[in-house]
Parts: C-alpha cells; sequence; structure tokens
C-alpha cells in the first residue's frame, strides 16, 4: 500500500473523530474548553507531522528510484 494513502486513511480518521467530538462539544454538554483546545491543537499537529513524514518518505523514494535507474547522477 502506498505510504500516501496510508497517511491519507490515518488523517482521514483522525479528522472524522475530531468532528464528532466538535459536534458533541456544540450540540453536547462537551468538556471543558481547555481541554477542548489541547485536543485540536493535538489533532492538528498529528496531521501536519503525518502528512510531512509521508511527503518527505515518497520524496525519498521517488529520488531512490530515478537514482537507481540512472535519470540522476
Amino acid at each position: 500500500m502506498n505510504v500516501m494513502k496510508i497517511a491519507s486513511s490515518i488523517s482521514a480518521i483522525i479528522v472524522l473523530i475530531y468532528t464528532i467530538l466538535l459536534l458533541f462539544q456544540v450540540w453536547g454538554d462537551g468538556i471543558a474548553i481547555d481541554t477542548f483546545m489541547k485536543l485540536t491543537i493535538s489533532a492538528v499537529v498529528m496531521i501536519v507531522v503525518l502528512m510531512g513524514l509521508a511527503l518527505m518518505y515518497r520524496e525519498y523514494i521517488e529520488d531512490k528510484s530515478m537514482r537507481d535507474d540512472d535519470y540522476l547522477g
């Protein structure tokens, strides 16, 4: 399975869980606002780091395959 597909799937799961939490926060009793903000920041950081690592890994693999195929010197 492609690394970008895995990273996108994990990011989508994080967004789905966060969306459910957000709806619960807006329409339900919710949780304390400071805890909610911490979870928000954590979700954003996890998605950014996950996608950044996946992009770096993809670029590394593409560069390596181009070097192996003698497209790059």
